[in-house]
């Protein structure tokens, strides 16, 4: 954020010299607005190209075997651009070694997820995702998984068919 911040106020500079260069250059005919009028969309062209790239470079650092499962899009009405083109503003991206299935119910399954957003530090969370019955459910201390296959201390949530999240979980190839 704060290189953002940076670019941001170098680039207000590289507008008011654009600005400042094309008034010498027409012989002083700008108006005395020009210059911080080229310094503030000289900002906002940056702010927005830094919003639309995060997903991008963050996407280019993940470590190899990390796969995006679910991208959450962004428009706002303070920034009419993003109806014509959405940006990510978070995504969640799945951990595929840390695949682990049960001995005795193979169709239960837990994997590490990482929640990335824009303005937010990531989490990392283990999920356990059901696929024969469809629903998944944050991992915390208090589960315990018997010798049946059995899993106690679980709030399980109901996901539809379509499920990004539990789809990748259930569709990753077990070795």
């Amino acid at each position: 954020m704060f290189y953002e911040m940076i670019a941001t106020l170098v680039s207000a500079f590289v507008g008011a010299g654009l600005v400042l260069i094309l008034n010498k250059l027409t012989g002083g005919r700008l108006p005395k607005w020009a210059m911080p009028v080229g310094a503030g969309l000289a900002m906002i062209a940056t702010t927005v190209a830094t919003e639309y790239a995060w997903y991008d470079r963050t996407r280019d650092l993940l470590p190899e075997g990390m796969t995006i499962v679910m991208e959450v899009e962004n428009t706002s009405l303070y920034r009419p651009w993003t109806y014509a083109v959405p940006f990510v503003e978070r995504f969640v991206a799945m951990d595929e070694h840390s695949l682990r299935t049960h001995a005795v119910r193979s169709e239960l399954r837990m994997v590490d997820l990482l929640y990335m957003g824009r303005w937010s530090p990531a989490r990392q969370m283990v999920v356990l995702g059901d696929c024969a019955a469809g629903k998944r459910a944050p991992l915390i201390d208090a589960v315990e998984f018997d010798a049946s296959g059995q899993v106690s201390g679980v709030e399980w949530t109901k996901v539809p068919d379509d499920d990004p999240i539990l789809t990748a979980i259930c569709n990753l190839s077990v070795t």
